[in-house]
């Protein structure tokens, strides 16, 4: 079993720039791929990025020139670097992870985190 631990949300200000933190820890020996998503109240989750451990990303186009990910294999940990933050960005932020990457991209990875809220004051 694979746990997976966000962090990093919280209140910012319009313009502002959050970095969220996802580790894993457990059986994760395999796990190749790991992503960002969020979602918002009556609407699916969506795919913001993921990355693999060949560092190959993947961005929704929405977001790719505001948002970065990144990976610390060492730590087993996954960041997603948000900067130019506006209102619609507010959404609760979860971390996938999975052996294929193409299944993280789908978001149909076997592992998912509890979620941590982004707020984004206008």
């Amino acid at each position: 079993q694979v746990q997976l631990v966000e962090s990093g949300g919280g209140l910012v200000q319009a313009g502002g720039s959050l970095r969220l933190s996802c580790t894993a820890s457990g059986s994760i020996l395999g796990i190749n791929a790991m992503g960002w998503f969020r979602q918002t109240p009556g609407k699916p989750r969506e795919l913001l990025a993921a990355i693999n451990s060949r560092n190959i990303t993947i961005y929704y186009e929405l977001v790719k020139d505001r948002f970065t990910i990144s990976r610390d294999n060492a730590k087993s940990t996954v960041y997603l670097q948000m900067n130019s933050l506006k209102a619609e960005d507010t959404a609760v932020y979860y971390c996938n992870a999975d052996p294929s990457l193409t299944r993280v991209r789908t978001g149909n990875g076997n592992y998912w985190g509890q979620g941590t809220q982004v707020t984004v004051s206008s």
